[in-house]
């Protein structure tokens, strides 16, 4: 009863804002003495307005189309404010006003969330990032079409139940030719987006409650592929009569010998080219995926390719394909080395983690600055200690217990 005595609404003429000799109606929310105030969307003219009833004079049609206008806002306003009473929220001037413009946490949908992510993230994620965002907010946009029969929903109405068909829906998804869309990992991949959006409502003050809370995430583990010594070393002796696969071979093995991504590799200029601590080339550039920085000295084998394909007219150190092209050439490489893996070019990357360091007793924790990684966890994902050096390391264990 205390806070009913503090709640009162006010319609009054905004003379300050006149305009054609008209003044805007505004309606003042005051809530124990703190004001919020809303335009009403109507105008009239100071003559025409009452100061005792808070109403236009007369009873002409005009007048009283107006004032049926002013009553129904003013039950509206009412009933706001016994909503968020019932809802047992703080009650405030500001909060009564969200509620009667449509812009509080319960009038917040699904769109509006996706809306206010992509205005705000456009310019700080990569241009894969967001179009993979785009892929997930497709398959909501499909899934509330075909399982919920709507265009869009209330965030307060996004639930676990939710989650857990938006899932099966996933699973669901086939191709033209009946094959399965997404494996385990793909859908994991867009329920994991859709769960940062979530909370980035909750962030907003949009929801309350996260229903991914009780929904358990479950990715399958596998092995990266990487080449073994063997692999690497035939690739390297084998001489292709296509100068686009000879190339591309070369441009993977500088990958294998620094542990860069395609697309640092694509991007290297000769500014990155600096002389190290110890005086020898080091390579120093940012992750274009993450903008870590990563200072990375030239291996000899490195350095060659680099000569070899000196051009002092390009800008760029390094004559890269596109990564679609160079893909499909290092399965023709594959192809005609007879290596059984599905080879491209990140597997250079895990290559360069595993083969060329780890297992030649290069520190793990030396491996994570090179490939950039902010966290060793990311690193041991990527690297795995292959026989040869467990076996090696027992034996060093051996020499000294004995």
């Amino acid at each position: 009863m205390e806070q009913q005595a503090t709640f009162r609404i006010l319609f009054w003429l905004n003379t300050t804002k006149m305009k054609d000799t008209l003044a805007p109606i505004y309606a003042r929310v005051t809530i124990n003495g703190r004001r919020a105030e809303i335009s009403l969307r109507r105008q009239c003219l100071p003559e025409s307005w009452d100061e005792r009833t808070r109403r236009l004079k007369g009873r002409n049609p005009g007048a009283t189309v107006m004032n049926n206008y002013l009553d129904a806002k003013y039950a509206r306003l009412l009933q706001c404010y016994e909503e968020l009473l019932k809802e047992d929220r703080v009650i405030t001037a500001q909060a009564v006003k969200s509620r009667f413009l449509g812009s509080d946490a319960t009038s917040k949908t699904l769109k509006d969330v996706i809306q206010h992510h992509n205005q705000t993230m456009g310019e700080v994620l990569k241009p894969g990032t967001l179009k993979n965002y785009g892929a997930t907010e497709k398959y909501l946009m499909d899934y509330l079409t075909k399982a919920h029969k709507t265009s869009n929903i209330y965030l307060k109405n996004i639930s676990y139940q939710f989650v857990t068909g938006f899932d099966s829906f996933l699973r669901r998804q086939k191709d033209k030719s009946g094959k399965k869309q997404l494996s385990n990992n793909g859908t994991m991949k867009h329920l994991e987006r859709f769960k940062k959006l979530m909370n980035l409502a909750i962030k907003l003050g949009w929801m309350e409650k996260s229903p991914f809370r009780d929904f358990k995430m479950k990715f399958e583990k596998f092995d990266r592929a990487y080449l073994n010594q063997r692999e690497l070393n035939y690739i390297e002796e084998t001489r292709f009569s296509r100068a686009t696969l000879e190339t591309t071979k070369d441009i993977f093995l500088f990958a294998c010998y620094t542990g860069l991504s395609y697309i640092d590799v694509k991007n290297l200029t000769p500014e990155n080219l600096i002389k190290g601590i110890n005086g020898k080339d080091w390579i120093y550039c940012r992750r274009e995926k993450s903008q870590t920085p990563m200072k990375i000295p030239l291996l000899e084998k490195a350095w060659d390719i680099l000569q070899k394909y000196r051009n002092p007219v390009s800008e760029f150190l390094l004559p890269v394909y596109s990564n679609q092209k160079t893909n499909n050439y290092l399965k023709e490489i594959a192809s005609q080395c007879k290596i059984p893996k599905k080879l491209s070019f990140h597997v250079a990357r895990h290559t360069f983690a595993t083969t060329i360091t780890l297992s030649n007793g290069v520190p793990i924790e030396t491996v994570s600055k090179l490939l950039g990684h902010s966290k060793l966890s990311t690193t041991q994902i990527y690297a795995r200690v292959v026989d040869q050096k467990i076996g090696e390391d027992m034996d060093l264990l051996q020499s000294k217990l004995s």
